[in-house]
């Protein structure tokens, strides 16, 4: 299994490369397999290209997005 750290890390570079996120400041966390989504964004859009662009990063089993919308 890769380090936590690791997958941490990883995630956050994905989350700040991905050019519908890159003003977004979000928190990540990684447990057990567990990655979590933290913090604001301005569409759902957004929350969802934030799920999707850590789908698929080794060791990540289970994505906990609990991302919220704010458009105001």
């Amino acid at each position: 299994m890769p380090k936590v750290d690791t997958i941490q890390d990883r995630a956050k570079t994905v989350i700040s490369t991905n050019p519908y996120l890159t003003q977004q400041k979000l928190k990540l966390e990684f447990e057990r397999g567990r990655l979590t989504l933290r913090g604001v964004v301005n569409s759902f859009f957004q929350k969802q290209m934030a799920q999707e662009a850590v789908r698929h990063i080794d060791g990540v089993e289970e994505i906990e997005n609990q991302l919220v919308v704010d458009w105001t």
